[in-house]
């Protein structure tokens, strides 16, 4: 029922921190919102509407999770950011503000939400199953570390409080320097022992990095330690393999639950008359020694008061494609509420981001008016720029590389076409699978057996970026009568995919409902290997998005508020 799950200690949920007293005490509040209860016991959707709806400052963060950042292609295509400002600190104690970010190397990429609905049905492995693949065929995921790096100055001039998880640093004001690679080039050998066991701490801090006054950050670094102490029942938890040092630590602690060391020494005490371990102060943690002036209050710090500016930027700074999604989203999960009430709250808090975004919700709902605009603690900037580089569509990759197509063939098939296609594909390279009538695959007009990777039955196209249908005369009249097959190519046609053809698969198109006037650009002809390395290029796109305006009967709507 609920479009996206905000994971605790996600960039997303970090971007709703509620300016409480304490700064971080709404950290739960969102995940507690959606638990099932009682009367019934299914999740509480009304709930977590409800919360949203009376927190003005998680408005940046249903920005973000109503579009397609909430349903990444895969785990390879997705950029990943703390909200967190930390400091960096040189050995002479010099110190600079800093924010993290993970850039991956082939370019952003997400699903559309129908795809998303039928993939989780077809493969609930699916992204794992994507990363097990990529790593064991050598083709390792890959990202750049990069850091935004500001000073004082900075940020006392940025429009907005950079201790503020729910804000972000456009990259056009502080450009992310790339300084080096993460990669995934190995895979684990026990789940459980290598994932499961792993205690996930903000405390765990190399020398050269510090924390600043970020109040989440300060919650979380708290929190997480205790969170730790219980999920995995002692605090030797950083005993275990997976969270032990790789080099050996000479500390107090001894003893306990759960301990798996067996020191021998007799003082595990400081100062000690046994020449044993003492504090080395220029090796452990070291406060950043900042100035701190003014009055110590549990209050709201009005620097965070601003809710709605940059949840108006992040949606001007999409594509219209990427802005009709979030709409889309809008009014699916609003649907899914039960009380008028709170979807109006929800379009009336749209007022203060974008006038044309509430008109498609509010029009979505059916809603007999228009609500006034949820009461603003300070009024929505609209001098904020767009920024490209929110954009998943303007961010996407510049070649259809580790990217997967599907290849439905049918007896009788071109084994010249399938052959150059496959070889096509590897340079770049790219993967395939191919989809036969039956898993032992077809036999090509050759007289060659073309091992099948999937049975037309369990290899939909939303498992593919790409599809080519490679059929015979007699393939094509085959698949003409064949529901699921039917099924395959009209859900590539409805997801804006990238369709390659064999001559002979015509009839099958017609049939499947693909009519000579809706075969667009997209839809390309197969016939030699001109056409075939056209297609691949083609295919880098990887959605032809004019097409979902015109078979998405939403469009219409949208069109309209944006004219």
């Amino acid at each position: 029922e609920c479009r996206a799950v905000v994971a605790p200690g996600s960039s997303a949920h970090s971007l709703l921190l509620s300016r409480s007293p304490s700064g971080c005490s709404q950290a739960e509040n969102p995940i507690i919102s959606v638990c099932r209860f009682s009367r019934p016991p299914l999740t509480a959707h009304d709930n977590f509407w409800d919360f949203i709806g009376l927190t003005p400052e998680a408005m940046h963060m249903v920005m973000w999770t109503m579009s397609d950042r909430a349903i990444p292609r895969s785990f390879r295509f997705m950029e990943g950011f703390g909200v967190h400002t930390f400091r960096l600190i040189t050995a002479d104690g010099k110190g600079t503000y800093v924010k993290f970010h993970f850039k991956p190397a082939m370019g952003l990429q997400s699903v559309v939400w129908n795809e998303a609905l039928k993939i989780n049905g077809a493969d609930p492995d699916f992204h794992r199953r994507d990363l097990w693949d990529a790593i064991s065929k050598g083709t390792a995921p890959e990202w750049e570390l990069g850091v935004q790096l500001f000073d004082d100055e900075f940020a006392d001039s940025f429009e907005f409080d950079v201790l503020d998880p729910t804000k972000i640093i456009p990259e056009e004001q502080v450009p992310v320097r790339r300084i080096g690679r993460f990669v995934l080039d190995r895979t684990v050998d026990n789940f459980f022992a290598e994932t499961e066991q792993v205690a996930f701490c903000t405390q765990n801090v190399v020398p050269g990095i510090g924390f600043t006054n970020d109040p989440l950050l300060q919650g979380r670094n708290f929190s997480y330690l205790d969170t730790q102490l219980k999920r995995l029942g002692s605090p030797n938890f950083t005993h275990l393999p997976i969270n032990a040092p790789k080099v050996p630590v000479q500390n107090f602690q001894q003893d306990g639950h759960m301990a798996m060391r067996n020191p021998s020494g007799r003082a595990n005490y400081e100062p000690n008359s046994w020449g044993g371990p003492r504090e080395n102060p220029q090796a452990g943690y070291r406060h950043y020694p900042v100035e701190e002036t003014g009055r110590k209050a549990q209050t709201r710090s009005e620097t965070f008061a601003d809710h709605y500016s940059q949840a108006r930027q992040f949606f001007i700074s999409q594509t219209p494609i990427e802005q009709k999604h979030i709409g889309d989203a809008l009014v699916f999960e609003l649907s899914k509420c039960e009380r008028a009430d709170i979807r109006e709250r929800i379009v009336a808090h749209l007022l203060n981001i974008d006038t044309s975004l509430a008109t498609v919700v509010a029009n979505g709902l059916g809603l007999a008016r228009m609500p006034k605009a949820f009461p603003a603690a300070v009024p929505t900037r609209k001098d904020l720029p767009p920024s490209d580089t929110l954009s998943i569509i303007r961010n996407g990759p510049d070649s259809f590389a580790g990217r997967k197509l599907g290849i439905l063939v049918s007896s009788g098939a071109s084994a010249s076409l399938v052959g150059k296609l496959v070889e096509t594909l590897g340079k770049l390279p790219a993967d395939y699978e191919i989809i036969a009538p039956q898993i032992g695959g077809a036999e090509l007009d050759d007289g060659s057996l073309i091992a099948g990777s999937q049975k037309i039955d369990g290899g939909p196209s939303v498992l593919y970026d790409a599809v080519a249908i490679i059929l015979s005369e007699d393939g094509a009249k085959m698949f003409c009568e064949d529901k699921t097959a039917k099924d395959f190519v009209n859900d590539a046609f409805a997801h804006a995919k990238y369709i390659g053809h064999s001559p002979e698969a015509v009839p099958f198109l017609e049939r499947a409902g693909i009519r000579q006037e809706d075969r667009d650009d997209a839809v390309i002809t197969l016939e030699n290997l001109t056409s075939i390395e056209g297609f691949v290029k083609a295919c880098a796109a990887l959605r032809f998005w004019d097409r979902e305006l015109e078979v998405d009967l939403d469009a219409e709507a949208f069109l309209k508020a944006q004219s």
